[in-house]
């Protein structure tokens, strides 16, 4: 009887793999065999090679055939052109209406300049040369000469009497953000009441002079100064106290306007002494002017009087 030998165990004979069933796709690759499967049918490689010159090729021959296309290259020229000629007309009707170097002078100013003009507003009367500077037909910036009117003090005045009139409210307990808003909305409405006033009149009266749009705003927008100095005494010192600084405000701006606009209108007197109605041209230009002073004071009493009670 033959047997069985311990610790011996017979060698298993390799079993032969099935073939994948013919028409099922292959799901993971057979890496058990010593043959790499379809790579005697270079399967991989071509796909390979395939994406490349299908991925590349496509990019590089669609940008190359964009810019060496010359339809396509001159839409991009035409566009360009286009856009060019749509900014050289929309700077053309800004600088129609505002001419933005012509802003930037009237905001060429310095702390030196600011107090100085400060200074000039509140006591006029001390100062004797009033001409206004030029340099080769060019009048200086303000920052050079004191007499030149600017744009950075009427608005930094109406923003901080736009403040002080929202104090004044809150102390009297009478704030509110649309009161404010009215008090901003009217103030501003009057300077632009003014300048068209002032507009139509030189206009209607064909007075000549070297006035802008811009100096005009200036001109009006100096009245702010007077009165936030009106309104802090009112607070500070009660009716008395306003009553006292809108006579001294008002007188000042009065001589300021007096002084600063003969300078301009009054100046071409000469040049229009010809013709028929040379004999009144100068008596209309200081009616405009007396005019334009004589409207300060009540536009300040207007502004303020509901601020101090």
């Amino acid at each position: 009887m033959d047997l069985p030998h311990q610790g011996y165990r017979a060698a298993a004979k390799p079993r032969a793999r099935a073939a994948p069933p013919a028409g099922e796709p292959l799901l993971f690759e057979d890496t058990s065999s010593t043959v790499p499967p379809m790579a005697s049918q270079g399967y991989y490689n071509m796909g390979y090679n395939m994406g490349g010159m299908t991925g590349g090729g496509a990019m590089g021959g669609g940008a190359s055939n964009l810019f060496s296309d010359p339809m396509a290259s001159a839409a991009v020229m035409y566009g360009s052109s286009l856009a060019s000629q749509g900014k050289d007309m929309v700077n053309k009707e800004i600088n129609r209406f505002m001419s933005v170097d012509k802003l930037k002078y009237f905001f060429a100013v310095d702390t030196k300049y600011v107090m100085k003009k400060l200074m000039l507003l509140m006591f006029p009367y001390t100062h004797q040369d009033w001409e206004v500077r030029y340099h080769r037909d060019t009048p200086l910036t303000p920052r050079h000469d004191v007499n030149a009117p600017d744009l950075y003090i009427p608005t930094m005045a109406f923003i901080t009497y736009i403040l002080l009139a929202g104090m004044a409210l809150g102390i009297q307990k009478r704030f509110s953000p649309e009161v404010l808003g009215l008090c901003a909305s009217t103030a501003l409405v009057w300077v632009v009441i003014e300048v068209l006033l002032m507009l139509l009149g030189l206009y209607l009266l064909t007075v000549h002079s070297d006035l802008s749009t811009f100096d005009l705003l200036a001109y009006s927008g100096y009245k702010y100064v007077g009165m936030i100095f009106t309104v802090l005494c009112g607070l500070l010192f009660g009716s008395d106290g306003y009553f006292v600084a809108l006579a001294w405000s008002s007188c000042a701006l009065m001589f300021f306007i007096v002084r600063s606009l003969r300078m301009k209108i009054l100046s071409s007197v000469s040049s229009d002494s010809i013709g028929a109605g040379a004999s009144t041209k100068p008596r209309f230009r200081l009616y405009i002017t007396m005019a334009t002073a004589a409207f300060q004071p009540i536009i300040i009493y207007w502004l303020t009087s509901h601020l101090v009670r």
